[in-house]
């Protein structure tokens, strides 16, 4: 359980902006994608927006990233 994770999801949904959950603890395949985008730590949440990543972004910085549309 991540409570930054609980956070960012929670005002995501307040925004409307629709997103795709995955547990890297779980589906331990995209570790080493996050990895990747972090420079080697497993941070979360770090978010994917096209070919852009966020590493422990605000709803804010999200929004601005999907260019202010959801």
């Amino acid at each position: 359980m991540c409570g930054y994770c609980d956070v960012l999801k929670r005002e995501l949904t307040a925004l409307g902006v629709a997103f795709d959950e995955i547990d890297i603890w779980q589906q331990r395949e995209y570790s080493a994608v996050v990895r990747k985008a972090t420079g080697g730590d497993e941070i979360v949440p770090t978010v994917r927006v096209g070919e852009q990543f966020l590493v422990n972004p605000s709803a804010k910085q999200v929004f601005a990233a999907l260019g202010g549309v959801n």
